[in-house]
């Protein structure tokens, strides 16, 4: 119970701290201290790996303050536990057993062996990453400069950064207006980012499980397999993917794609058909999508990314768990089978556990947000909350910035509960696991 409520308290204090950073008159453009409510929320959706915000991030932040930001992103993507767990492992330290199941959970590694080094792998994994992508981005940012005056362009730099970051961490902050609207007309831009997104989403245990298998080896014990996690996630994702492209491609032919080129069209679709799911960066406006594109949007946020990677959700394993065992059911049949391997009665619990609380979570914040929020319609609302409960980011027009201290404490709440999971919230309501001896007599009860 103590690791658990270590996350929660790690997490709280995060935001804390941000929030005082925030505030700082050092962090304002025009240094003058920041109302405490926007420091809050500012700091609660970097932690939290959002992207909503009430400020204009490339204005009303300065470089230290946009630091900051990065920063909390960093941490907040990494995760607190595990950034402990590394500078322990940096320090030679032992670490405990609390904590290694804290950071299996998270992972949903429990059949890993060596974490200490996995941990590691992921610290070193990330930087990695995101050291390429910045590589990539700055090559499209000063293409048109000669090569040795781009080397001393440190705007350029600055900017590759922080956009590998967001990208990468799927928190969707931005420096220009607009999100990322600015790039509509640089496909090569959009795939560099829409890269980044789709490897921070897919998580960590995917990466490590895909660099580890030596496919050029016919030996399966020295070649190593793709476990059924990395199968379900890659599977689901690239299913995702291309739905959402060619539904995106379609609704928007003749609506936000119809102003832009042919050479642009597929790009811009291809970037925003990933956003739903894992980051909040949009091209084009999301209040100016069809309605039908704004529902789609809901639906994948809901569902999000992958375990163990930047984004939020119910998480995709988690839906394709909680269908296949519907389809199961209606075939009759006792498991849960995915890639001709039984899925475990507990996971299919906590799937359907999963899907419940966050439906449940979105039901509350949907109410109290009608009862406080008259000037917002009932669509933007909902988009609001699904994208901060799913920790995706995007928002419909000016909606984050015109909602009351009540409406941005509950955003917040949202976000929060998020990032923990569903998981980890049952468990701090539920407690310890008690095994009851007693069985109760069995009596049918109609239903449907």
């Amino acid at each position: 119970m103590k690791g658990r409520w270590l996350i929660v308290f790690g997490f709280l204090g995060a935001i804390l701290l941000g929030a005082f950073l925030f505030m700082l008159p050092i962090s304002s453009s025009n240094h003058t201290w920041m109302r405490p409510m926007d420091a809050l929320f500012t700091s609660c959706s970097a932690v939290c790996i959002t992207g909503l915000t009430v400020i204009d991030v490339g204005r009303d932040l300065s470089c230290f303050g946009q630091v900051v930001l990065l920063c909390l992103v960093q941490l907040g993507c990494l995760g607190i536990m595990t950034c402990a767990t590394f500078f322990l492992v940096v320090a030679g330290r032992r670490i405990s057993l609390a904590n290694e199941f804290s950071l299996m959970n998270a992972y949903g590694a429990s059949g890993v062996r060596g974490f200490r080094s996995l941990v590691v792998w992921v610290a070193a994994a990330m930087f990695a990453i995101e050291a390429v992508g910045m590589l990539l981005l700055w090559l499209q940012f000063t293409s048109s400069q000669p090569f040795f005056a781009s080397l001393a362009d440190g705007h350029a730099w600055y900017r590759a950064a922080f956009y590998s970051v967001m990208s990468f961490c799927n928190a969707g902050f931005s420096l220009d207006p607009g999100s990322i609207s600015v790039f509509q007309n640089r496909p090569f831009v959009l795939v560099t980012m829409g890269v980044l997104v789709i490897l921070g989403g897919v998580g960590f245990l995917v990466v490590y499980n895909v660099c580890t298998v030596k496919f050029w080896q016919r030996n399966l014990r020295t070649r190593g397999r793709l476990t059924l996690h990395a199968r379900v996630v890659l599977q689901w994702t690239l299913f995702f993917s291309m739905l959402m492209f060619l539904l995106f491609y379609l609704l928007e032919w003749n609506g936000v794609l119809a102003d832009y080129s042919a050479s642009s069209r597929p790009a811009i679709a291809f970037f925003q058909a990933l956003t739903p799911r894992t980051c909040g960066f949009s091209v084009v406006p999301v209040e100016e999508l069809q309605p039908a594109t704004r529902f789609l949007s809901e639906v994948l946020m809901f569902i999000g990314a992958a375990p163990g990677g930047a984004g939020g959700g119910i998480k995709l394993t988690t839906f394709a768990v909680f269908l296949t065992t519907l389809f199961a059911i209606c075939r009759g049949h006792r498991d849960t089978v995915m890639f001709n391997r039984a899925v475990p009665e507990t996971i299919v619990r906590e799937a359907t556990v999963i899907v419940v609380v966050f439906a449940a979570l979105v039901t509350c914040a949907m109410t109290v947000l009608l009862v406080t929020e008259e000037g917002i319609s009932f669509e933007y609302l909902l988009f609001e909350i699904v994208s901060a409960v799913s920790t995706t980011g995007l928002t419909c027009g000016d909606t984050t910035v015109s909602l009351s201290t009540v409406g941005r404490i509950v955003i917040m709440v949202c976000m929060f509960c998020g990032r923990l999971g569903a998981i980890a919230i049952v468990m701090l309501i539920g407690g310890r696991d008690e095994r009851v001896t007693i069985r109760y007599a069995r009596e049918e009860l109609v239903v449907g």
